[in-house]
């Protein structure tokens, strides 16, 4: 009998099929790089808003907590639909969800397109999640990306596809936060906040170019059995949801501390430098560019060190440069420190997806990933509220150090309750969740 395409003649792995060599995105079903592509169209809209929404309602005339209660809501409202819609895309399939997702963000764009009137601008930003920053994910509906990305993939490559996936996200929105820096140039003849309008077009041409990918892509209701990678994990029911409770309770602390900085850090430089778009772009697009390798190299060490710690250590170095960021006395040294951080920390997004997913059976993974979305955004939704309180009291260091402190205690946590079930280091036929202890 001739040796399999995944075996050599020795009866090894062949190097196709082993993870850690070159040729491992060669085992990866065509229909997922549609899914990453649509992931990257998407990204560049939220880019160049993640950069200048805060900053357009600024120019309106909106103070730090009435931003903040904005970008809270747009959070608040994800959070419900994605409790609601991750369970049920494990029954009714995948794709009409992201359809119906990508067509509500283009109306949204073309509303905020054409008009700053705040009841419809408000409505278009919640429901078009504007300003959060999301690296391409499909707002509230990214847990059914995610559990769609996971399905027909042997989960010892999951590491490596999300990182990858992650990657993509951030190319897109560094080079929508490059294209954030326009506004500076539209003011020439667009006065005041008509200058940032435009950017709302991107976000629109994004939505179309994803529409058609994702109806390119292949749809499942049901894992089929004969591409499922692996059998159904060795624990038990109540295993699992021991796994996802504190899943839900590790990332509700993350999920905090992200929503103390991320939503408005370009306000604090802002704010706290007298820098605007034109410099916080191109700053914030390098750190996305950076954050992209990251996210690379966190898909080379998770086949080499495995999931948890390598997520573990680069959030540790991560925390290092958050500590740092607030002291910095110039807006360079804040801004490498920024850099800095976004590098270490959010280059983990795409492991921690394959960890999320892994966790659980397959016809469990939209459950998962709702549940891993909805409880990191359900408190990350304080977040921005709560920061322009001190914002607007003029205490610039204190969300710094009540993040850095959550971000610790996160590392703890998710280091002592998952490193046992790192899907790195699954053994063949074991299952997700099922760790090789040799």
């Amino acid at each position: 009998m001739s040796p399999s395409a995944d075996t050599a003649a020795n009866g090894a792995p062949s190097p196709a099929a082993r993870p850690g060599t070159e040729r491992w995105y060669r085992a990866v079903p065509r229909d997922k790089w549609f899914l990453i592509g649509a992931r990257g169209a998407r990204s560049l809209g939220q880019g160049a808003l993640v950069v200048d929404f805060a900053l357009y309602l600024h120019a309106l005339g909106w103070d730090a907590v009435s931003i903040g209660a904005v970008l809270a809501a747009t959070l608040i409202v994800a959070a419900a639909l994605t409790l609601l819609v991750g369970p049920a895309s494990d029954r009714l399939g995948r794709k009409v969800f992201i359809l119906c997702f990508e067509a509500s963000q283009a109306i949204t764009a073309l509303v905020a397109l054409f008009t700053s009137a705040t009841v419809p601008l408000v409505a278009a930003a919640v429901i078009g999640g504007f300003g959060r920053g999301i690296n391409g994910a499909a707002g509230p509906f990214a847990p059914v990306e995610q559990a769609w990305l996971a399905q027909g993939l042997k989960p010892e490559l999951r590491g490596r596809l999300y990182s990858v996936n992650a990657a993509v996200g951030f190319c897109g929105m560094a080079l929508g936060a490059l294209a954030a820096a326009l506004p500076a140039f539209f003011a020439r003849w667009l006065p005041g906040p008509l200058a940032y309008r435009p950017l709302f077009l991107v976000v629109f041409l994004g939505s179309l170019v994803c529409w058609v990918l994702i109806a390119l892509t292949k749809d499942y209701k049901v894992e089929p059995a004969a591409s499922a990678p692996e059998t159904a994990p060795p624990q038990s029911l109540r295993e699992e949801n021991r796994l996802l409770a504190a899943l839900a309770g590790i990332n509700a602390i993350n999920g905090l501390a992200i929503g103390m900085l991320g939503p408005l850090m370009a306000y604090w430089f802002y704010i706290r430098f007298h820098e605007g778009p034109g410099a916080i772009g191109p700053m914030m697009a390098l750190a996305l560019f950076l954050t992209a390798l990251s996210a690379l190299g966190t898909g080379w060490l998770t086949g080499r060190f495995g999931v948890v710690r390598a997520v573990v250590w680069m959030r540790f170095f991560g925390l290092a440069c958050l500590f740092a960021l607030p002291f910095a006395p110039t807006y360079g040294l804040a801004a490498t420190f920024y850099v800095l951080r976004s590098l270490f920390n959010r280059g983990t997004a795409g492991a921690r997806q394959a960890l999320n997913i892994s966790l659980v059976r397959p016809s469990r993974r939209g459950l998962a990933a709702s549940l891993s979305s909805a409880s990191l955004q359900i408190p990350r939704a304080a977040g921005p509220m709560l920061a322009g309180l001190f914002f607007d009291a003029g205490f610039l260091v204190a969300p710094f150090l009540i993040a850095g402190a959550l971000q610790a205690l996160y590392i703890v946590l998710f280091r002592k309750s998952f490193l046992a079930h790192d899907p790195s280091r699954v053994v063949s036929g074991s299952g997700p969740g099922a760790a090789s202890h040799a």
